[in-house]
């Protein structure tokens, strides 16, 4: 049997899915509501990422007050995530502001919330290389910026975290549509899992007028059993679990020592490696 390009290592989804959907959402506006009953109907999961001193500012976007924020986002399968106390560029405040503004809204959200916060998103993509730098130091795993790849590539480095597209953008059905329609399965040379990571605000939509929009998206992309629907915390846990894989110099072997269970393909067989277990992969396809 033609083997090249069968002993490369592909990474797969819980399940040994080859896709993910992903969805990330700023400020905590009252549509955020709406827009949690979109995708809870639809078995869909995201990432909110709130600020903790701008409760209502009703002429900003509508947010909620402390407590329909705290009412809409304590419970359910959503994360939240940073976006600094007050949503301000943190690439033009001094450093120590910067992470005064980091510090105070994580303390804020995992006092209010009673979780763990490790995720952000750029409030205005505001960041620099002393942002990246000091992120790590203060907890934060990942950070979404506002740059569209439109692609469905995981990021190199997570606290340069690229979305796919922004909600009102063009290219977000036809992109939607390949992403359902094709498959990395379907590629002989890249066979790379892909991610489709949808941003925005969901005042946009009120703005717009076209909530229907993101109804037709979410009705498109749920339900499927090939996609892995996942909050930006578990999408980081998991390709870093990934990531740690331990093998054999032969290749033939890999170690977890991460506390999940993670999923690889290789020459067109997918195996599930248990937290602290070696598997022995197959040289006979």
């Amino acid at each position: 049997m033609f083997r090249q390009m069968f002993e490369e290592k592909y990474m797969r989804f819980p399940g040994g899915r080859p896709k993910a959907l992903t969805f990330s959402y700023d400020d905590g506006v009252r549509a955020d509501k709406r827009l949690i009953q979109i995708l809870n109907a639809h078995g869909l999961k995201g990432t909110f990422n709130l600020n903790s001193k701008l409760f209502d500012c009703q002429n900003w976007h509508d947010r909620m007050d402390e407590e329909q924020t705290y009412l809409t986002f304590c419970g359910g399968p959503h994360e939240i995530a940073l976006h600094g106390a007050r949503h301000v560029f943190l690439n033009k405040v001094p450093l120590p502001e910067a992470i005064n503004e980091i510090v105070q809204n994580r303390v804020y959200l995992e006092e209010k919330f009673g979780r763990i916060v490790r995720g952000m998103a750029y409030a205005y993509n505001g960041y620099n290389a002393e942002i990246l730098n000091i992120l790590p130091q203060l907890g934060v795993a990942y950070a979404r910026t506002t740059r569209s790849t439109h692609g469905f590539s995981l990021p190199e480095n997570f606290l340069e975290w690229h979305p796919t597209c922004h909600h009102t953008e063009k290219e977000l059905l036809p992109l939607a549509q390949q992403f359902l329609e094709g498959s990395p399965l379907d590629d002989f040379k890249n066979r790379e899992p892909w991610l489709l990571y949808i941003w925005g605000h969901s005042y946009e939509f009120d703005d717009n007028g076209d909530w229907q929009k993101i109804e037709d998206v979410c009705d498109l992309l749920g339900g499927r059993e090939d996609i892995w629907y996942a909050a930006n915390i578990e999408i980081y846990d998991y390709v870093s679990a990934y990531r740690s894989l331990i093998f054999s110099m032969d290749g033939e072997r890999a170690y977890n020592p991460s506390a999940i269970p993670v999923w690889l393909e290789i020459r067109g067989k997918v195996y599930r490696i248990d937290p602290a277990r070696t598997v022995c992969f197959d040289k006979e396809i």
